[in-house]
């Protein structure tokens, strides 16, 4: 599956900065602006300035964790931008966490490239039915 051509704000909030390039570069396309933040408090700052499609978002985030960011974004009624779970914790739990917070999908890593697009790209540019 390949990106829309139609423009893109993507949001990672990552704390490793290794991780959060190697995420960039994975989704890059020319119709696509990433950005990248290392914690959730200038994630969440990030959100309300830069009105993201998709946020990328850890759970072991110094600051606020990305427990919290999902928190606050769901409760301050924007659920137009789309949540992608992205963690180490790949447990059943945090999966189930994940989707009663409002996540709208969920990666565990490592992951693999070729995923990480195809769910971006399911949650940006759903097929029209």
């Amino acid at each position: 599956m390949e990106a829309c051509d139609t423009p893109q704000r993507i949001l990672v909030v990552e704390d490793d900065p290794a991780l959060g390039r190697v995420i960039e570069i994975c989704l890059r396309h020319p119709a696509r602006r990433v950005d990248l933040r290392v914690d959730g408090d200038s994630g969440l700052e990030a959100i309300r300035d830069l009105d993201p499609d998709l946020v990328i978002l850890d759970i072991a985030l110094p600051g606020i964790d990305g427990w919290e960011v999902l928190r606050q974004l769901r409760q301050h009624d924007q659920d137009d931008v789309s949540v992608l779970v992205l963690t180490a914790f790949a447990d059943p739990a945090s999966r189930d966490r994940a989707e009663v917070e409002g996540a709208d999908a969920y990666l565990s890593k490592p992951f693999k490239p070729e995923m990480l697009r195809t769910v971006v790209d399911d949650l940006i540019c759903p097929d029209p039915e």
